[in-house]
């Protein structure tokens, strides 16, 4: 069988170990073998930033990463009040329909989709608008590759006492994340993304104290972050989870942990990412952002130059087994994106180096 090469923002190329995990026996959720095993990835993934004293607890779904995004955004957006969304891209528009689709209030604080959030706008709503009770932001927003400035935003938030609800999908894992000094409430997560398991299991992280000093924001059962939090202390979910999912999720984390952990994965994240930007540097193609330094290290956006298109590179790279990623909505046929998560090997980089110059020449 042919090795996929996904250079896509998830779901991610697989090692042999999480793919075995998948032929682990069949198991029912309402075990204890399940419990235990759910118990034990809640824990692993309540260590992978500083949480001392267990001020933030992992509630774990089935779902995609934008279930986790919407039940956050169900439980903790106020129905009293507003949330503010920054929005540069196209998942914080996304956090904004839900908002929507919900009859919550909010205020979109919308940009440029190659901008970096404007802190002087941010700073002038808060302290004009007091119905402002929470800010959404997305960290790493893979429409362009930008990593958001959640310190300077997390400054302000902490000046205006607003908690921030972060969509920290495709960023978990892999980048800085500082949980209280950034005044984080909660942030949303998945498995198949910088955590290289599969798509099927998403989670949030919660101040543990939020439970019991506030009430459900929610008017949905599934996306009810304190139905989850009733049982999965002891690893019992409300609703069936994903068996074969939990268990790719639990072989990844033993790799992540053993690898060290994110740290060590940005590093190799980006070891690989400069390796494949050189190389289009040398061949002339610009980078999407005006200011790439501001890149995620899990992902860059690339201009198509004049006399290509994407659906001839995507071809090309097919036919080699390389998948990369299609610019989103008004992006589409205009950049190319490249992601360096999954099971990716050094040779694997520089055979893609080389067919980009086969296709981009």
């Amino acid at each position: 069988m042919k090795r996929e090469r996904l250079l896509n923002p998830g779901p991610v190329t697989l090692s042999p170990s999480v793919r075995t995990a998948l032929q682990r026996p069949d198991l029912c959720h309402r075990e204890k073998e399940f419990f235990d095993l759910t118990t034990s990835v809640i824990q692993r993934l309540e260590k992978v930033y500083a949480n001392p004293g267990h001020a933030y607890r992992a509630l774990v779904m089935t779902g995609s990463g934008t279930a986790a995004v919407e039940a956050m955004i169900s439980s903790l957006a106020p129905k009293a009040g507003k949330t503010l969304v920054i929005a540069n891209g196209v998942y914080g528009e996304r956090a904004a329909t839900m908002l929507s689709m919900q009859g919550k209030g909010h205020v979109v604080l919308k940009q440029e989709w190659t901008d970096a959030p404007d802190l002087r706008a941010i700073e002038d709503l808060l302290s004009k608008d007091s119905d402002i009770k929470k800010i959404f932001v997305v960290h790493h927003e893979t429409t362009t590759g930008r990593l958001n400035d959640l310190a300077s935003i997390g400054a302000l938030a902490k000046k205006y006492k607003k908690p921030l609800l972060v969509d920290a999908v495709s960023s978990f894992g892999a980048e800085d994340v500082q949980l209280t000094e950034w005044n984080i409430e909660a942030l949303a997560g998945a498995a198949n993304k910088c955590l290289h398991g599969v798509p099927g299991i998403a989670f949030v992280l919660v101040k543990s104290e939020i439970f019991a000093a506030e009430t459900t924001q929610s008017a949905s059962l599934y996306f009810d972050l304190w139905q989850y939090a009733k049982g999965q202390g002891s690893g019992v979910s409300p609703f069936t989870q994903s068996v074969q999912a939990m268990n790719a999720l639990d072989a990844a984390l033993t790799e992540f942990d053993a690898a060290g952990g994110w740290k060590a994965r940005h590093l190799r994240y980006k070891t690989l990412q400069v390796r494949v930007r050189t190389t289009l540097k040398e061949l002339g193609i610009k980078d999407l952002l005006s200011d790439p330094e501001s890149t995620s290290v899990v992902l860059a956006g690339f201009q198509i130059p004049a006399g290509k298109t994407y659906a001839a590179l995507h071809s090309a790279l097919k036919a080699k087994n390389f998948t990369v990623y299609a610019g989103q909505a008004k992006l589409e046929g205009e950049i190319f994106r490249i992601s360096t998560m999954g099971d990716l090997h050094d040779s694997d980089i520089e055979e893609l180096c080389t067919e980009l110059r086969n296709a981009l020449r």
